[in-house]
Formats: structure tokens, C-alpha cells, sequence
């Protein structure tokens, strides 16, 4: 019984891009630029999740600005659209002023329940002293009542 393989690397064939995969090779070439280069490999990883955009196309879109990314006015991916709707509104003017009367209720609403959480600390504070003086003050009448050798005073 013989054992053969049927991969392209046993039979001799050569892929189409050379002997080794293309992925292996980007991969290795990210590898080693972390290794003696970070920014490099930042750059191209930034590239090949950009689609490999010519250097023309890149020079267009910073030229254009980041909300123009595939040809539309809306930024290209979710994360980018989210932190858009975050940070700059939505584009509806009717939903914005809506969205920003109930961010400014609710701060309201915030700042009267800290106001409320100050207000019940300070009451709290202020039962502890009146026990702590009560006690204080039994402590006091009752070492005046003893008198000052210790014995009671009648």
C-alpha cells in the first residue's frame, strides 16, 4: 500500500503567483515589518483593508475627506456611520432637534437626582451627628451625675 499525496506541493505543480501562496507571502512580509517596523505594517494593513486602492484613488479621497469613501456622502463602514450619527447627527433635522431635547431632559433628569443623592447625604449626615451629640450628651450628664470620684451623687 503506498501513500501519496494529491496536493500541488508533492505533485510539482507551481501555483500561478510562484511556489508559495500570495497570502503567505503578505502575511510574512506583515510579520516581519511589525517586527522591525510598525508604522509600515500598520500603513499596508490599512491598504489591503482599504481594497488595494491605487495611489491616485487615495490622493482623490484625502483630497475629498473621509465622508466621500465609495463615491457616496455617507462614510463606508458601519463603525464609521455609527460614530457619525454619535458625533454629528443623522441629517434629519427634525430627529436631531428631537434627539437633542431628549439628551438635554435627561441631563436635567441627572443632574436633579444628583442634586436629590447630595441632598439625602447631607440629611444623612446630619441624623449621625445628632445621635452622635445625643449620645455625647447622656455620656456627659451622666458622668456629671457620678461625680468626680466615681461614686454616685444623690
Amino acid at each position: 500500500m503506498s501513500f501519496s499525496s494529491t496536493s500541488s506541493w508533492s505533485s510539482g505543480k507551481v501555483c500561478r503567483s510562484g511556489p508559495f501562496p500570495r497570502r503567505s507571502i503578505e502575511i510574512g512580509a506583515i510579520v516581519v515589518s511589525f517586527i522591525y517596523w510598525w508604522p509600515l505594517a500598520v500603513a499596508y494593513v490599512a491598504w489591503k483593508l482599504a481594497g488595494y486602492p491605487a495611489l491616485n484613488e487615495m490622493r482623490d479621497l484625502a483630497s475629498r475627506g473621509v465622508s466621500s469613501w465609495n463615491g457616496g456622502p455617507r462614510p463606508a463602514s458601519r463603525f464609521a456611520r455609527a460614530f457619525e450619527a454619535a458625533n454629528g447627527g443623522t441629517g434629519n433635522l427634525a430627529f436631531d432637534e428631537y434627539r437633542k431635547a431628549e439628551l438635554d431632559r435627561l441631563d436635567a433628569q441627572r443632574r436633579a437626582l444628583q442634586e436629590e443623592s447630595r441632598a439625602f447625604a447631607e440629611f444623612v449626615e446630619e441624623l449621625k451627628r445628632a445621635k452622635d451629640r445625643e449620645q455625647f450628651d447622656a455620656f456627659m450628664a451622666k458622668r456629671r451625675a457620678q461625680g468626680p470620684d466615681g461614686t454616685a451623687n444623690v
